[in-house]
C-alpha cells in the first residue's frame, strides 16, 4: 500500500501519510482486512462518504389514474427520491408494478431497479434472494387437475423444509464450506430443497396460447437458504457502511464489491442462484415423473437479484425482470411475467430499454398493503374466490385456508400493467400461458400454534 491507495480511499495527503502508510502495511501483513485498516486510519484523519444533498433523477415508468394508483405512485416516488441520494447509486428506474416494500424512507420499492458502482446492497435484493419463475412445457396433453394433484403430492408450500429431504445436486453445492457467507448453511440447502414458499409464491398450471400445450410454472425464491445469506450479507454491509458512510440508513448499507467480502458475497449469490434454479427443476422433474409425461421445453428467470453489466456497474432488481440479452449465462432470450392467478402469464422477449436500465416489471404489483386490502374488502373476497372457481379455475390453498390477500383484486389491474409494458417498450410479449388453476400456501398462519389461545 502507498499514498495512492490512501488517496483512492478518500484521504487527503498530509504529514500523517508516512505514518499511515506504514501502519496500513503492517496491518495488512498481519492479515487485517481493508475495512479494519480503513477504520484505523480514520482515527488519524477521518473521511466519510456522504449522502447526496439531492437525489439523482431516475426513470419512471409508472402510470397512475385512480386515487389508489396516485397514492401508491406518490409513496413510491418519495422512497425513490430518498433512495437516489445513496452515494453508490449511479442510475435508477421504477417499473409499472412498483409499490412500497417497507416503511423506512428510502427503502427500494418492489419494481425498483438501481445501478451501483463497486457496491452490492443486500437490502436491494431483499431476503427473498433470487425469487424467480420457471416454466415447463409438456410434450403431450394432460389434465390440469392431474398436474395440480401431482404438484401437491411432490412438494409442500409454506415455512420449513421437507419431512424427507432430497439430496441436492446443483452446481456449487460443494462450495459452502469455502464461502464465509454460506458456511454452516448446508442444512438449509438440503432441508428446503424441493419445497415451495408462502406469500405470493405459487405453482400455476395453464396452456400455451400458441399451441395449447399444458404448462407448469413455479414461483419461489431461495427459501431459508437465501434468508440466512441475506442476514449475513446485511450484517457485513452495515459493518462496512458504519465505517465509510455512517449517515447512510442501515437498510441502504452496502458491501464494497472489490473487497474480499464483496467477492465472497458475489460468489455466494451465484451459488444460491444455482440452488434456486435446481429447486425449480427438481419440482418440475418430480411432477413430470408423477404424471408420466415428457418435457418439450423449459426456461426460467429471476426477478430479485444483482447483475453485473459490461459497464462494470452492479444492477440490482427488486421485483424487476431483466430484459436484456445475456443478463446471465443461461439466458435464452425469454422471460416470464405473471400477473395474477386468473390472468395469463406473459412470455416475453428482451427490449433493453435504456431508461429502465434494461428491466421490465416482474408482475402486477399492489396499490395497497395486504392488511389494507383485507380490511377494506372483507366478505367480498370470499365471493371473489367463489366466482373464480365458478369460472372453472382450480384455485387451491395448500394449507386448506385461502389467503384472500392473494386474490386478483389485491393486485393492480393486469390490463393496465400490460399496456404500460407495451407503451414504454419494456418487453415484447411473444406468447402467453392461459390459466387452468394454481396452488398457493394459503393463510397457514391463521391456525399457527402461536395464534391459538392457551
Amino acid at each position: 500500500m502507498d499514498g495512492a491507495t490512501l488517496i483512492a480511499w478518500g484521504f487527503q495527503p498530509d504529514r500523517w501519510f508516512k505514518q499511515g502508510i506504514a501502519t496500513a502495511n503492517a496491518m495488512r501483513a498481519a492479515g487485517e482486512s481493508d475495512d479494519a485498516i480503513f477504520a484505523h486510519l480514520q482515527t488519524l484523519a477521518p473521511v466519510e462518504t456522504l449522502l447526496r444533498t439531492n437525489g439523482l433523477p431516475y426513470g419512471l415508468f409508472l402510470d397512475a389514474e385512480t386515487p389508489a394508483e396516485r397514492a401508491n405512485a406518490a409513496a413510491v416516488a418519495a422512497h425513490m427520491d430518498a433512495l437516489m441520494r445513496v452515494p453508490t447509486i449511479k442510475a435508477g428506474a421504477v417499473m409499472p408494478d412498483a409499490c412500497p416494500s417497507g416503511s423506512a424512507m428510502g427503502t427500494i420499492p418492489v419494481g425498483g431497479a438501481v445501478a451501483c458502482e463497486n457496491a452490492i446492497h443486500p437490502g436491494f435484493h431483499s431476503s427473498d434472494i433470487c425469487c424467480s419463475v420457471a416454466a415447463t412445457i409438456f410434450k403431450r396433453d394432460d389434465d390440469p387437475v392431474k398436474v395440480l394433484d401431482a404438484v401437491q403430492r411432490v412438494t409442500h408450500f409454506g415455512p420449513g423444509g421437507r419431512a424427507k429431504p432430497i439430496r441436492p445436486a446443483f452446481e456449487g453445492d460443494t462450495d459452502f464450506g469455502d464461502n464465509p457467507f454460506l458456511r454452516g448453511l448446508e442444512n438449509f440447502a438440503l432441508g428446503h430443497f424441493g419445497s415451495q414458499g408462502d406469500g405470493n409464491h405459487f405453482a400455476y398450471v395453464g396452456r400455451l396460447r400458441s399451441t395449447g400445450q399444458i404448462a407448469l410454472v413455479t414461483h419461489h425464491g431461495s427459501r431459508g437458504l437465501g434468508a440466512q445469506l441475506y442476514k449475513r450479507g446485511m450484517a457485513a454491509a452495515r459493518r462496512h457502511t458504519a465505517i465509510v458512510a455512517p449517515k447512510v440508513p442501515a437498510h441502504n448499507a452496502w458491501i464494497k464489491a472489490d473487497s474480499p467480502e464483496g467477492r465472497s458475497y458475489w460468489q455466494a449469490l451465484q451459488i444460491v442462484r444455482s440452488w434456486t434454479k435446481a429447486n425449480h427443476a427438481i419440482i418440475h422433474t418430480m411432477v413430470r415423473q408423477e404424471i408420466g409425461n415428457q418435457i418439450a421445453d423449459t426456461f426460467w428467470n429471476e426477478h430479485n437479484f444483482v447483475f453485473r453489466r459490461d459497464d462494470g456497474l452492479f444492477y440490482h432488481g427488486k421485483g424487476a425482470t431483466p430484459s436484456w440479452s445475456g443478463y446471465s449465462a443461461d439466458d435464452d432470450g425469454r422471460t416470464l411475467i405473471p400477473l395474477n392467478m386468473s390472468e395469463p402469464i406473459l412470455i416475453t422477449a428482451h427490449r433493453d430499454h435504456k431508461g429502465s436500465l434494461g428491466f421490465a416489471p416482474h408482475g402486477a404489483g399492489r396499490n395497497a398493503s395486504r392488511s389494507q386490502h383485507l380490511r377494506e374488502n372483507g366478505d367480498a373476497l370470499a365471493a371473489e374466490l367463489a366466482a373464480l372457481q365458478a369460472r372453472g379455475l382450480d384455485i387451491r390453498s395448500y394449507c386448506g385456508i385461502p389467503d384472500h390477500s392473494e386474490l386478483p383484486s389485491a393486485y393492480k389491474d393486469a390490463a393496465a400493467v400490460r399496456a404500460q409494458i407495451d407503451k414504454y417498450d419494456l418487453a415484447r410479449v411473444v406468447d402467453e400461458i392461459t390459466p387452468c388453476g394454481s396452488i398457493m400456501a394459503g393463510d397457514w398462519e391463521r391456525d399457527a400454534p402461536w395464534r391459538k389461545p392457551r
